[in-house]
């Protein structure tokens, strides 16, 4: 990874840490991603932008599988996702072979352009819910 590619992983990871994850999952209308921690096996929620398409959710981790949320779904894909303030359990699949930059098209406008210009290694993540 190039010098300014890590410089925006680190800068953008820092702020979404601190400040914009603690103030959006807040929110009762702001889609969640909800994962259990490898380590410490404690539920982690992340804000996240996305689209429902039938029984599937559909995201795009803007720093594939450097995020904290594709690792801890790489060691239990067990996810729950909040969509409009009701929680769905569901099973994560990362999706190396879809194209990314294709899916963010299909996907909400503001979170897919904040995630084409932060982002440094988009992976396509599908949700399977049930019920």
């Amino acid at each position: 990874m190039s010098r300014l590619a890590d410089l925006r992983f680190r800068t953008a990871t820092t702020f979404q840490r601190h400040i914009g994850n603690p103030v959006l999952r807040r929110l009762p209308l702001q889609t969640v991603l909800e994962t259990t921690g490898r380590v410490s096996g404690l539920p982690r929620q992340t804000p996240v932008g996305g689209r429902r398409v039938g029984d599937s959710f559909w995201l795009v981790s803007e720093f594939g599988e450097r995020s904290q949320y594709v690792r801890n779904i790489k060691a239990n894909p067990r996810v729950r996702v909040r969509i409009r303030g009701r929680w769905h359990e569901g099973t994560a699949h990362l999706l190396p072979d879809d194209d990314p930059v294709a899916r963010l098209r299909s996907l909400p406008r503001m979170n897919s352009a904040a995630v084409r210009v932060l982002g440094t290694g988009l992976l396509t993540v599908r949700v399977d819910l049930r019920g």
